[in-house]
């Protein structure tokens, strides 16, 4: 996927409550920094000008939050009534959410629930990050639960890597970022989680691409197109599937 622009949203799903955009890598959902005039919500509101929401800080509700380097499928509810029911599912655990990524190393097992509890990093220059429970600094650490399912293992500018299925079963700030790291397989391009060593990928390799929300008005249900394929990226080389991405996403329904 190009660089984002104001004008080049992509609208996965839309109907007179809701819009699912797919979100660019490297794009914020809004900011409060002058300087940052390119976010999801100008993308909003520059290709939607008559849905933008008077009543509403940023002018449209977002139903839930995607970090600024992860892409993928985002909710956006288009009224106060709408943004209450899908709300209402977020708080139930009726949400099912998966997500792409590209992972360093080739993972051995097929499939892992990945359980350590994360906390906020106190530690001084570490501040914006999360952690797991032992960790020096960890302050206030949740449990959390992230399901893993390997689809393919290839390689990445040469490098071995592991293209997996993520499933996060709680919500934690940065949850996947930080147990895909915790077992030492840390997502391709995720500086942060890296110890700052991953700089060379032009983005982070984490993509939310399915997304199923059954509110009381209507079923929401999307897939953000993979941007993990060698068409879109000649830096991605699959050597060997293990599941297939289409039958894993039925298994989850």
């Amino acid at each position: 996927m190009e660089p984002g622009t104001i004008d080049n949203l992509s609208i996965l799903y839309q109907s007179s409550d809701f819009i699912v955009v797919n979100k660019h890598w490297d794009i914020r959902i809004d900011s409060k920094m002058w300087y940052e005039t390119l976010t999801l919500q100008s993308q909003l509101k520059h290709r939607f000008p008559e849905l933008a929401d008077p009543d509403t800080y940023y002018g449209f509700r977002f139903c839930h939050q995607l970090d600024f380097s992860t892409s993928g499928a985002l909710c956006v509810a288009l009224n106060k009534a709408a943004a209450g029911s899908a709300y209402k599912c977020f708080k139930d655990r009726l949400v099912t959410k998966a997500y792409l990524a590209l992972v360093r190393g080739h993972i051995s097992q097929s499939r892992m629930t990945i359980r350590y509890a994360i906390g906020k990093n106190t530690t001084e220059g570490m501040t914006h990050m999360m952690c797991i429970d032992g960790t020096e600094g960890c302050e206030n650490p949740k449990p959390c639960q992230s399901e893993l399912i390997v689809l393919e293992h290839g390689s990445y500018s040469g490098d071995p890597v592991t293209k997996v299925l993520l499933q996060p079963l709680t919500g934690r700030t940065h949850q996947l970022r930080v147990h895909c790291s915790a077992i030492g397989h840390p997502i391709v391009g995720d500086f942060t989680y890296s110890h700052k060593k991953d700089i060379s990928p032009y983005r982070m390799m984490l993509h939310a691409y399915y997304l199923r929300i059954p509110t009381s008005k209507e079923l929401i249900e999307v897939c953000a197109p993979d941007p993990f394929v060698t068409s879109m990226d000649s830096n991605w080389v699959p050597h060997r599937v293990t599941h297939q991405l289409d039958e894993t996403i039925q298994e989850l329904k």
